[in-house]
């Protein structure tokens, strides 16, 4: 599911403060507004099952600019 992607701005440590659910809220609003999506359709899809399901959303969505890590 989530793999190492090279040449990523952005990186996110799952396992230490910006893994919490919050957090991952608040980068995936600020770009999918950088970005032209809509960011209320993404945050209903994240937040519509448990913490894996919001992590295979988030890297559905974002995975081209963010790299996450476990």
């Amino acid at each position: 599911m989530i793999k190492k992607k090279k040449n990523k701005e952005l990186s996110i440590d799952l396992t230490g403060p910006q893994g919490n659910a919050y957090y991952l809220f608040a980068v995936a609003t600020d770009l999918a507004s950088q970005l032209g999506k809509d960011a209320d359709a993404i945050l209903t899809r994240m937040k519509s099952g448990d913490y894996e399901n919001l992590i295979e959303v988030f890297d559905e969505e974002f995975g081209e600019y963010v790299t996450l890590y476990r």
